[in-house]
């Protein structure tokens, strides 16, 4: 009796499955998050703003790059993250709350103006430093600070131009 090319497979299949179920279920209890060494975070979803990579004029586009229409910012961090760790980029302060400078560029007159709040929980609102001396459009720095780690909307405003983005707001461990 000959046997089908099929046959063969499934016989191989049957006792590759058993084999294969194994492997699966010990990658899926040596990954759970109840164990001592990988602690439990429980963070609700943030449905974080992907940058459009669209520049402001006389700018080259660049994937971090995000805004139009008069206002734009850099939102240059993975996935939309913004992670604070001691030793990196930003600050956080020994009150707890988490400064991080971000760029702007403005197309439009009038003064630029920022403000968030916390989507995931409440918290006090977040603050800017919006420093003077950059003229009336252009280039202008910024210092955002979140009073909490979290999900958060940020709004700029400038003239009748507008720009809001959320990014995920993190506060890690020092790395060892």
């Amino acid at each position: 009796m000959q046997s089908s090319p099929n046959s063969v497979s499934v016989v191989r299949l049957r006792t590759f499955t058993p084999w294969l179920m194994t492997v699966a279920l010990s990658f899926t209890l040596s990954c759970r998050t109840d164990s001592p060494s990988v602690p439990a975070v429980d963070t609700p979803p943030c449905a974080v703003t992907k940058p459009n990579g669209n520049p402001p004029p006389g700018l080259p586009p660049t994937a971090p790059f995000h805004g139009g229409n008069g206002l734009w910012t850099t939102l240059d961090w993975p996935d939309g993250v913004v992670v604070f760790r001691p030793g990196g980029p930003g600050f956080i302060h020994k009150s707890g709350e988490l400064e991080m400078k971000f760029p702007w560029w403005r197309a439009v007159k009038g003064r630029l103006t920022i403000e968030g709040r916390r989507l995931d929980k409440p918290a006090p609102p977040l603050q800017a430093d919006i420093p003077e001396g950059y003229g009336d459009t252009g280039f202008q720095a910024t210092a955002l600070l979140f009073p909490t780690p979290g999900c958060w909307e940020v709004t700029g405003r400038a003239g009748n131009a507008s720009l809001t983005f959320v990014v995920m707001v993190v506060k890690a461990e020092a790395r060892q």
